[in-house]
This record gives structure tokens, sequence and C-alpha cells, in this order.
């Protein structure tokens, strides 16, 4: 059976997983005393761990470029106000998954919309066989379509702890929750992933 959880995970970098964030401090005292140069080099540093982090989260939407671009916007909206009692990065991904949530309350409310299925493109196998790919990519659209199902909080959760493999206490600086929270949540997420999957599976095809 293809473990489309297995293959979001694959996902995530080490170099994502660690990131050395010294130089986010400089930057932004660069950008606080006007250097027109400072917040672009915080884009460029942060970008492509956001839009992957929304990638997962979100999952085959076409908005993810433009809710990256509402992120940074944000995130340059929030530095003046930067007391720094926390990484440039906790705050920017926390701005992220806040706008992430919202999105999918909003989508939560409107008729379901077609997966952009090149997002697809990048996880599936390109060696494999023209078969295993279609199974692949029809894995990861069952998954996507369950986690539809699964309130914004506990979808959140469960990809930042079950495909980006976060600690609890680093989940629950990110949400805003107690670590215990997290795990209930994470735990809630998986018993219905599993029987919304397990639904999907008992359906004529």
């Amino acid at each position: 059976m293809i473990n489309a959880i297995a293959m979001l995970a694959a996902t995530v970098g080490a170099a994502e997983r660690r990131r050395v964030e010294d130089d986010d401090a400089v930057l932004v005292e660069r950008h606080r005393g006007g250097d027109p140069d400072a917040f672009a080099l915080i884009y460029r540093a942060h970008v492509d761990a956001v839009h992957r982090r929304l990638g997962r989260i979100l999952g085959p939407i076409p908005e993810r470029e433009d809710i990256t671009q509402e992120v940074f916007l944000a995130l340059h909206k929030a530095l003046p106000g930067f007391r720094g009692d926390a990484k440039v990065s906790t705050l920017l991904h926390r701005i992220a998954i806040n706008r992430a949530c919202e999105h999918l309350r909003v989508q939560a409310r409107r008729p379901a919309t077609p997966m952009d299925t090149t997002f697809f493109d990048a996880l599936v196998d390109g060696a494999g066989s023209p078969e295993r790919r279609t199974a692949e990519r029809q894995a990861l659209t069952r998954v996507f379509e369950c986690l539809a199902r699964i309130k914004p909080k506990k979808r959140v959760a469960f990809i930042l702890r079950v495909v980006d493999g976060l600690s609890f206490e680093e989940i629950a600086e990110l949400v805003d929750a107690t670590p215990e929270t997290v795990a209930k949540r994470v735990q809630h997420a998986q018993s219905e992933l599993d029987e919304l999957i397990a639904r999907a599976d008992r359906r004529p095809s």
C-alpha cells in the first residue's frame, strides 16, 4: 500500500529541519535601520520553506503563491513591533499557519474546487512505472480529500507533527496552544483520517 503521508514527509529536507537563525536578527535590525535590501534577504532566506509548508498544509490549491506573498506582507507589517522574544522564523511560520487556517475555514464553506495536480509532480517517483506514478497520485489525492474533511486546527497539528516531524512543544509555540492540546489534536486527526481513508477504500471504484 502506498503511504501518501510518508511521501509528503519526504519533501521536508534536512536544511528545513535545522535552520541557523543568527543572520535573521541582524537583518531585522538592518531593516529597522532603513536598509532597503534587508527584507529582501529575509524573504529569500525563508520563502521556499514557507511555500513548502503551506503546500503540505493546504495541499494542491492554486492560491498557494498568493498566500505565500500575503504571509510576507504580514511579516513586513509585523517587524516594526517585533521585540525579538522569538525567532523571526517562528513569527513567520505563525503567520503562515494562521493564514492557512483562515483559508481552510473559508474553503470549508465553499464548494470543492478541482485540485492542482501539478502539485504532485515533485512527490511521485519519476523513475517509477506509469502505473506506479498513477497509483501514487491517486493516493495523494485521496489523502488530501480526506484531510479537507478534518477541522483546520487538527489538520494543521497533524501535518506539523506527522509530516513535518515537529515536537509537540515546537507546534505549541507555533499555534499558541499547550503541548497537551496539540497532542490531542494530532491523536484525533489521526483517528479521523484513518477512518476517512478506510471509508474511501470501501467505496466502489
